[in-house]
């Protein structure tokens, strides 16, 4: 019978996640029942929150079951369809994990158009971290031309979107990068007006020579003495949109000295899991997919080769080695 693999999760971390946590299976390719869609997986999304989901405890979402695929989005073709709604050779953009072959019910599935876009960007700009950064932007920071914009993990998946975005409403945009050359991204193929490299020392003192006009709006994505720095530069009535606390993914404490801000800034913070807000979606995905066709969006992935390099690629993303969108090559 013919075969395929996943992934699935072994243990749960207690602090940094290893490889043994992880566990590659092979298994022969399932038959399809009326109003199933059978899906082999081109490109698997591999994104921080799915650290948050290998715990177990209360969270926004459902923890990772033990010994079950993967939580993940992935962008496939249709193999094999009894469901009306999709064909052969369809493209489809999905959730159905670390796996290289799925079955669906189409419940779950958006039909993607590959000839004008990549299909990995589904994963990215015009997937779920573009609208991260859409939602974010446009309906909790609500920048108006002029203003400041700072965000943090400004080369990922996300940050870069959200200074892009920020650039096409008329804002100075500052990105926070962890090196050099990461950086010099943001800012020379971004077009960010100025980006702290994090990793250099002296973040404060750099952070206040990149926004002398003070900070009007921010999109978190690490927490911890990166978003304490921000805090510090605010202006009264500022906005502060939060979708990531990575600082803090594997249990590290993360104080916040300048909390206090908040109230003295009279600071609008809002922490967002952009999967709630779905009926903002179509409008999202619509003006980033026309965004990227017309290449007015830019993206750049970090691209693993084949299912067994997941959990390595995941591993490096944990500690900021990726370099934009991770994804991961399935076959």
């Amino acid at each position: 019978m013919p075969t395929f693999q996943r992934i699935v999760l072994a243990s749960r971390p207690t602090g940094e996640v290893q490889p043994e946590h992880f566990r590659l299976e092979t298994l022969e390719i399932p038959s399809i029942t009326d109003g199933q869609v059978l899906i082999r997986n081109h490109y698997l999304s591999l994104d921080p929150y799915m650290r948050g989901r290998m715990n177990e405890g209360k969270s926004y979402a459902a923890a990772q079951a033990l010994n079950e695929t993967m939580v993940g989005g992935t962008v496939g073709e249709v193999i094999a369809s009894k469901n009306p709604r999709f064909a052969v050779g369809d493209m489809v953009e999905g959730r159905l994990g670390w796996t290289e072959i799925a079955v669906s019910d189409g419940s779950i599935l958006r039909k993607v158009d590959t000839t004008r876009i990549p299909a990995s960007a589904y994963l990215g700009a015009v997937g779920m971290p573009g609208m991260t950064a859409w939602y974010g932007l446009n309906q909790i920071m609500a920048p108006k031309a002029g203003e400041t914009v700072v965000v943090s993990a400004a080369s990922g998946a996300v940050g870069s979107v959200v200074g892009q975005l920020a650039k096409l409403k008329g804002c100075k945009v500052v990105g926070i990068a962890g090196g050099a050359e990461k950086c010099a991204y943001v800012v020379d193929t971004l077009g960010f007006d100025a980006c702290i490299d994090y990793k250099a020392g002296s973040l404060e003192a750099n952070l206040a020579a990149a926004t002398p006009d003070g900070i009007d709006a921010v999109f978190e994505n690490v927490g911890g003495a990166i978003f304490d720095a921000v805090l510090a530069r605010t202006n009264a009535f500022g906005r502060i949109a939060i979708c990531g606390w990575i600082a803090g993914y594997n249990g590290e404490a993360t104080p916040i000295n300048n909390f206090r801000l908040i109230l003295t800034n009279r600071l609008t913070v809002r922490g967002f899991i952009v999967s709630e807000h779905m009926e903002w979606w179509p409008q999202g995905l619509v003006e980033l997919a026309d965004l990227v066709a017309a290449d007015k969006l830019i993206f750049r992935e970090s691209v693993a080769q084949g299912l067994a390099s997941a959990p390595q690629a995941f591993i490096g993303l944990l500690k900021g080695q990726n370099f934009g969108k991770q994804v991961v090559k399935l076959g």
